[in-house]
């Protein structure tokens, strides 16, 4: 009896230990207000955390059920690549940028939620920009619009 005892007992300390771990990539991420500068001149913000290491910029806006307009996630790349991001996961629709090392957008793309089709960059980029899909739309950014790269 003593042996079951100290088995289950083993189980449940294991269990707990893959809750803690779990919880722990949960990490709240730094939050920046980033600024975009319009062809016009306007400037329009948006609050939005930051993935710049590979386990965050991995796990992104996974499992998030809302995401309020005017928030984001900035995925940053240590270098310039061609960037593919996918909705695995992920229910919210969203609206991705693909900015370049300048914070020139150089792409805009809408994304189906949980969605395992790749969206590519046309060119090589620094920053990926993740938003509530239609907020680019509805905030009048465009390709060619410019993030200010004072995040850093």
């Amino acid at each position: 009896m003593k042996t079951v005892k100290k088995v289950v007992v083993f189980g449940i300390l294991a269990l707990l230990l893959c809750v803690a771990a779990s919880c722990s990539t949960a990490k709240k991420l730094p939050v920046k207000t980033l600024t975009i500068t319009k062809a016009d001149g306007t400037c329009v913000t948006v609050e939005a955390e930051i993935a710049d290491t590979e386990e965050t910029r991995a796990h992104g806006f996974m499992e998030r059920e809302t995401i309020p307009d005017g928030t984001g996630m900035l995925f940053v790349f240590k270098v310039d690549q061609v960037l593919s991001f996918w909705m695995k996961n992920t229910p919210h629709p969203l609206s991705i940028a693909y900015i370049d090392r300048n914070g020139r957008i150089r792409n805009l793309y809408d994304m189906t939620p949980f969605s395992l089709a790749s969206i590519v960059s046309t060119v090589s980029c620094r920053y990926a920009l993740e938003v509530p899909q239609g907020w680019f739309e509805k905030a009048g950014i465009a390709v060619g619009d410019q993030l200010t790269l004072d995040f850093q």
